[in-house]
């Protein structure tokens, strides 16, 4: 395919300053569109920012792809982040440290406009290594939901770390549904670590981005305990907010 062609019918199309083979465009009113042809000219490189684009953080997001596109997608085809990203000095402050890579398989844009241009686009956004699983293992599945979870074109979004949870609450009946655990946002974690006091019995199992595992249950007051190879550790009892506090760090570390 020619992609400079294709390019070249984009509304508002003009080049990128500051990178080669790049363009800037706008289709709709708050969205700013930018790409890059990928190092061997076959793959468009793609970022968007709605209400938040900022032109100088996409040429680092597009300059950093294209250079380190075969490490970005070595482990994993449909999904992949590489931490070492530096945001560059601008009018704004971004806390981005890495940059993640999208397959079409996950993001499908074109399919109704330019069906044919869709296996050509990979898309590429800044964002923060808490939020991808250290291994690189996502499902096509799982990548498909921290797709639509993270918000990625929000240039001024905080992180949302990598967390898989599981729970049963005794007291207000409710109970995870799916069979394993299933992804979620922090602050469901602090809520339900919270609301099982009383409920004998109930639990809340959750999973950082390095696979590490943690249960907290109810017996009379919170107990703490950490999945180790062979089984689980003895809990310990703690206060709510020393579960709070230590479930939330979990979500954040950067050593496994």
């Amino acid at each position: 395919m020619d992609l400079r062609a294709v390019l070249a019918d984009f509304p508002g199309v003009r080049p990128l300053a500051g990178l080669a083979d790049a363009w800037y465009w706008s289709r709709i009113p708050r969205f700013g569109f930018a790409g890059a042809l990928s190092a061997d000219g076959e793959r468009l490189l793609q970022l968007s920012g709605r209400g938040s684009y900022d032109e100088e953080l996409a040429v680092a997001v597009l300059g950093f792809a294209r250079e380190r596109e075969g490490e970005l997608f070595a482990r994993n085809a449909h999904w992949g982040a590489l931490d070492g990203f530096q945001p560059p000095t601008s009018q704004r402050d971004f806390d981005f440290d890495s940059v993640v890579g999208i397959s079409h398989d996950v993001h499908r844009a074109y399919r109704l406009e330019h069906p044919e241009l869709t296996p050509y686009v990979r898309l590429v956004f800044p964002a923060y290594a808490c939020e991808f699983a250290a291994a690189g293992d996502e499902t096509l599945d799982e990548a498909i939901t921290r797709y639509q979870m993270l918000r990625l074109n929000e240039f001024g979004r905080a992180p949302l770390p990598y967390l898989k949870m599981r729970y049963a609450n005794t007291r207000t009946q409710g109970r995870s549904t799916n069979r394993g655990r299933g992804f979620t946002e922090p602050r469901r974690l602090v809520e339900e670590l919270r609301w099982m006091e009383g409920g004998d019995g109930s639990f809340v199992e959750f999973e950082n981005r390095w696979g590490r595992v943690w249960r907290v249950e109810w017996r009379g007051g919170w107990f703490l305990a950490e999945y180790r190879e062979g089984g689980w550790e003895a809990p310990r009892e703690v206060g709510v907010e020393e579960a709070v506090e230590v479930a939330t760090a979990r979500l954040f570390d950067r050593d496994g």
